[in-house]
């Protein structure tokens, strides 16, 4: 497809093509109702005008005879207004008037003719049109009365030409506006597509390229840029969770190869069954690690929404408090907590009793400074149309450039992994957060980190 017709079959192009017919048939209109209210409205003065003159000559013929009709003829006759008279005597003979005959006249009952008529300017005879109506008078004179129109139609006529020229330059200019706009949208649009184009063929690092008019086509390209760069990130975080899955499952899998072998060679039963244990333990991590992936991939897909009702999250608080209160004495710290009753959400129970599992979890093995007990602190309270959930512990907290990389999945900040866990619970959290519409904040507690989940009042 040539680059012309791509330009003509454009969107813009035919709107701006709409838009100018439409534009034409206005000034059209406009132009015509202008013409209509003054070339055809002074013909009609005229018109009325020479009626109302001829209506006058009668009366002065019926009130003073044919010689008060010969005088104000003669006397009219005289003024150079561009008026013409003729008045004849029933045998024909011009009578008065500046006419030297009497023109031709109409068959029908209208009794307008028009004429030519020679005007005298100096040395110069010129050609004009006169317009004017014929009536016979008692005893068989006959008068004609008119107006030399010649000025008239000539005005008529600047003004036909006037809107036909005004209606020309007005799609002359409409189309070469309109092609103009559908070229720079079309060349801003083929940007955009040849954009797409590198993207798809493998050029992730490429965007859609923003003029800073902030127009629609700008708004449209930064909405793309966006969607762009969430789409990198899901591919990274892809790539990323596939190498740790890869890393955590090889060490375990090599772990449950090199036990079996072992057993094999000793050919003991004790072998067999200590081996046979110790593979149903590691079986049990690995399939913790896919439970929890397949748990934060339906929480972020919004698939758990259908089980979210109104419940009071502080029953919640409670329970995971008392599940975990006798696990923290046996560290060796202490696990409380302070809520305020009523705190009324609109929630997946289940799901937000794990969310606050992990906290409190992480809480435990990560909350206590070295050579320290843990001490860990559960709280829930309302602040304004909010439940504020609060986890905090006392021990080295998350540095602030790691508090948003923590939230991704297998990143643990123990890089030598010599605790145990997946890297994946804080994921589940924010999973968990987003199916809430919610959100996961997690700040200094000065010392030790303050993991809140904060959720929205429900007032049902």
């Amino acid at each position: 497809m040539t680059a012309r017709v791509k330009l003509l079959r454009s969107s813009t192009f035919r709107l701006a093509a709409l838009y100018l017919a439409l534009f034409v048939l206005s000034v059209g209109a406009l132009l015509g109702y202008v013409y209509w209210n003054t070339a055809v409205l002074l013909e009609r003065q005229t018109d009325e005008t020479i009626r109302t003159e001829v209506q006058a000559l009668a009366d002065q013929y019926r009130l003073r005879g044919l010689n008060g009709i010969i005088d104000t003829i003669r006397r009219r006759s005289s003024d150079d207004s561009g008026a013409v008279y003729l008045l004849t005597s029933p045998s024909g003979e011009r009578v008065a008037g500046n006419l030297d005959n009497l023109p031709a006249i109409p068959r029908d009952d209208a009794n307008w003719i028009e004429f030519p008529l020679k005007v005298e300017k100096g040395q110069l005879s010129e050609n004009h049109v006169a317009r004017a109506f014929y009536t016979q008078l008692a005893g068989g004179f006959e008068l004609v009365v008119g107006r030399d129109v010649a000025a008239l139609r000539q005005f008529a006529t600047i003004i036909r030409q006037t809107i036909f020229y005004a209606l020309a330059i007005a799609l002359v200019l409409g189309l070469g506006g309109g092609l103009l706009m559908s070229r720079n949208f079309l060349k801003r649009v083929d940007a955009i597509t040849e954009a797409s184009r590198s993207i798809m063929a493998g050029n992730m690092a490429g965007r859609m390229p923003v003029a800073g008019s902030n127009d629609e086509l700008d708004r449209l390209a930064l909405a793309l840029n966006e969607m762009l760069e969430q789409i990198e990130s899901l591919m990274a975080g892809m790539k990323e969770v596939s190498s740790n899955v890869a890393h955590d499952l090889r060490t375990p899998l090599t772990r449950i190869k090199a036990r079996v072998e072992a057993a094999l060679r000793s050919g003991e039963e004790q072998d067999y069954r200590q081996a046979l244990e110790d593979t149903v333990d590691d079986s049990d991590r690995m399939l913790e690690t896919f439970n929890a992936l397949l748990s934060i991939a339906r929480a972020e897909a919004g698939q758990s929404r259908s089980g979210l009702a109104a419940i009071d999250a502080s029953t919640i608080i409670d329970d995971v408090v008392e599940l975990y209160a006798p696990m923290a004495e046996e560290e060796g710290g202490r696990l409380f907590s302070d809520v305020t009753p009523g705190l009324r959400v609109l929630a997946d129970r289940q799901l937000l009793a794990q969310a606050l599992t992990n906290l409190v979890d992480n809480a435990l093995k990560y909350g206590a400074a070295d050579g320290a007990r843990p001490d860990v602190r559960v709280s829930g309270a309302i602040e304004g149309d909010r439940v504020v959930i609060t986890v905090a512990d006392r021990g080295g907290g998350i540095a602030p450039e790691d508090r948003t990389r923590v939230t991704e999945r297998f990143v643990r900040l123990d890089a030598s992994r010599t605790k145990p866990g997946n890297g994946l619970g804080l994921s589940l959290v924010s999973g968990v957060m987003k199916l809430h519409r919610g959100t996961l904040l997690l700040e200094d507690n000065a010392p030790g980190l303050a993991a809140k989940l904060v959720l929205p009042v429900y007032r049902g």
